[in-house]
């Protein structure tokens, strides 16, 4: 395992803002960032980055956390790889200590595959460069053929996989690297008649995958060959580390220009990546040869909301162009469509024009879906009614499938116009589509998802203003007297007040004294009287920490923020930066401090909310208790005891009730 002094090191290194920004294009506003949520689809930024803090928060999703959780999130990745991704850009030593059994082997499987990819990455272009075959064959095909520099070479991690079948696979061998983790990556392949290996890539030149951090996952690899029983592409099998419908080839390397340019252009090939980059054009990436995926969109989507699709002028080109504007229209994104010349691809393109006659070209020939759809329907149609309505139906089901209201309006009325349709009898057409009239189960599922985020986005905060009522704003606790109050709950709510206000005091009428109570006193102190502690661990462990820290202290003395969101353990840490936030978005309304409303202070809702959470939760713990005595009683051991003990119970249960009725 990473040492306590390597992983403080790390937390200390890692700038929140930098990282962030590998993966999305922030914003500066104000003193903190913002940008659309990379974990769910907006419209509209939600996603805050606070550089002071060192967190992140998205008010649409409700997602938190620091540097570490955001490298889990969008790497998929354990605590200890999201440790070692930040130290390794940041060029921190990873020293570790022992570990256990346990440890070894939920650890070597993922991080034993990327470095298997890694040494085969190098090892793939060292032959290229080095070995005649390599440079004959795959080096040749490279620079001669598709004319790459050999810093573009260098750049993507081109290579070629030698043509004896297993040679591959034997030097990994020799090397080091398992059996077990070169057939799990799929770069060898087990034969079943004796289990001897040979190469899945024997004979090919080599592309290199690279996830958004910059690891390879995985690889393409191209035949020379003019053999048509040999497939043209293979790529590597779906892995522990390797998912194609997540990945999209050159987005590593793009993802800086997609931010600048503010537009992402979609290819179809390797090849085309790599030429429009070596022409100047880096915004550019690729689906792997798959068809387009909606999480390679929402990839595209950190960075962008708008894709240039550019494919050959073919009947094949415009037909995958169609599918995937279809797709991309689903995502809530904006797209356009440039169609090349018949005789170009995106790759001969590119090596035939330079990088201000390709962008002018963009620039000019990108087309609005709608306009390029129509157009091309129109054309199929004719003079014939029925392919004529075909091709309606075709435009209003991709008009329906836009999530923005207004936008939707927008393309309505442009397209009534272009086809000469009555624009009341398409909008009622789009609505249909939108309710699902007809069974389109297309349609019908994309409602329910829209449906599913507009609630998530409905969510009301922990927090809430009611509505004026005689001049005044009341903000209401959390915690309410309810059956559906639960226990986890109730140690959430008493959690968020110990993070937040446990150096507060607050002053209750307590037979007419005033009393002066501590937050983190009270909460300790009610606790261990009733010899309770918390059943969820994450909140246990944070009540733990910080009463090490308040012991350590004393008593008024705010515990450093800090210390919970750089905790150690990730799950304390995420929880702890949503409760520090859980009131963010928590804003007065001006209008009400203009006619001078009273607010209820901090310290007034700490009187009221403490008291009410602990006595809920203590109401809770016997209840769990109660239910035990009535297992054992059912069993008929030690009847009398328990019968007395659950009396016991039962008296206590109706003092906390009558607390709870006063305080409610």
């Amino acid at each position: 395992m990473i040492d306590r002094e390597t992983i403080d090191r790390i937390y200390a290194a890692a700038n929140i803002v930098d990282i962030v920004g590998d993966y999305v294009t922030l914003r500066r506003k104000g003193t903190n960032y913002e940008a659309c949520c990379p974990f769910h689809q907006e419209k509209t930024p939600s996603f805050k980055v606070s550089p002071q803090r060192g967190i992140y928060k998205c008010f649409g999703c409700g997602k938190t956390g620091n540097a570490i959780n955001f490298v889990m999130e969008s790497e998929s990745a354990t605590y200890p790889e999201a440790l070692r991704i930040i130290a390794k850009r940041y060029g921190i030593e990873v020293r570790e200590e022992k570990m256990t059994d346990e440890d070894i082997a939920r650890n070597n499987t993922r991080e034993s595959m990327f470095a298997l990819n890694a040494w085969a990455a190098e090892y793939f272009q060292r032959y290229m460069m080095y070995e005649d075959e390599g440079r004959s064959v795959g080096l040749s095909y490279f620079s001669s053929r598709r004319g790459f520099t050999d810093a573009t070479i260098s750049r993507f991690g081109l290579g070629f996989c030698p043509s004896q079948g297993a040679r591959f696979s034997e030097e990994a061998r020799a090397a080091g690297y398992k059996a077990e983790f070169l057939t799990a990556t799929g770069l060898s392949i087990e034969r079943e008649s004796d289990g001897a290996l040979r190469d899945r890539f024997y004979d090919r030149v080599i592309f290199p995958i690279h996830n958004i951090s910059g690891r390879v996952v995985g690889f393409g690899g191209r035949t020379l060959r003019t053999d048509k029983k040999v497939a043209k592409y293979q790529n590597s099998p779906e892995s522990e580390i390797y998912n194609k419908r997540r990945e999209l080839y050159g987005l590593f390397f793009a993802k800086k220009a997609i931010g600048q340019e503010d537009y992402a252009i979609l290819v179809e090939g390797y090849a085309d990546v790599i030429s429009m980059h070596q022409a100047g054009v880096e915004n550019v990436v690729a689906s792997s040869g798959t068809s387009l995926t909606e999480e390679q969109i929402r990839l595209i989507g950190r960075f962008t909301n708008n894709i240039t699709l550019m494919f050959d002028g073919d009947s094949a080109g415009v037909k995958a162009a169609l599918r995937g504007v279809d797709l991309i229209l689903k995502e809530g994104m904006n797209v356009r469509i440039v169609l090349l010349p018949e005789e170009h691809d995106p790759d001969t393109f590119a090596r035939a024009n330079s990088s201000e006659q390709l962008r002018a070209y963009i620039k000019d020939n990108a087309q609005d879906f709608l306009a390029f759809k129509a157009r091309l329907l129109l054309g199929e149609a004719t003079n014939d009614p029925l392919k004529r309505t075909e091709a309606i139906n075709d435009m209003v089901y991709s008009i329906s499938l836009i999530p923005d209201q207004i936008k939707r309006s927008e393309y309505i009325r442009y397209c009534a116009e272009i086809m000469s349709v009555d624009q009341q009898t398409l909008a009622v057409a789009v609505a249909r589509k939108l309710d699902g009239v007809g069974g389109d189960p297309q349609a019908q599922d994309f409602l329910s998802r829209q449906q599913f985020r507009d609630r998530q986005q409905a969510t009301p905060s922990s927090l809430h203003v009611d509505k004026p009522q005689n001049d005044r704003v009341v903000t209401t606790p959390n915690v309410e007297h309810s059956g559906g109050t639960t226990q986890a709950t109730l140690e959430r709510e008493l959690t968020k007040y110990l993070l937040k206000y446990g150096h507060v005091n607050y002053q209750v009428l307590d037979d007419h004294d005033v009393v002066n109570y501590n937050v983190a006193r009270f909460i300790f102190e009610e606790l261990d009287a009733d010899e309770l502690q918390f059943d969820i661990e994450v909140y246990r462990t944070i009540l733990d920490c910080y009463r090490k820290e308040w012991e350590i202290r004393g008593e008024g003395v705010e515990v450093p923020m800090h210390i919970f969101i750089n905790h150690h353990n990730p799950d304390v840490s995420r929880v702890s930066i949503e409760l520090f936030t859980s009131d963010d978005n928590y804003v007065i309304s001006k209008i009400w401090e203009q006619k001078d409303v009273h607010i209820e202070s901090d310290e007034k809702q700490l009187a009221e909310g403490v008291p009410k959470a602990m006595a809920l939760y203590k109401w809770r713990a016997l209840d769990k208790r109660m239910a035990e005595l009535r297992v054992l009683m059912a069993e008929g051991e030690d009847v009398e005891d328990i019968v007395a003990l659950y009396a016991k119970y039962q008296s206590v249960r109706v003092e906390i009730a009558k607390t709870i009725g006063r305080l409610i």
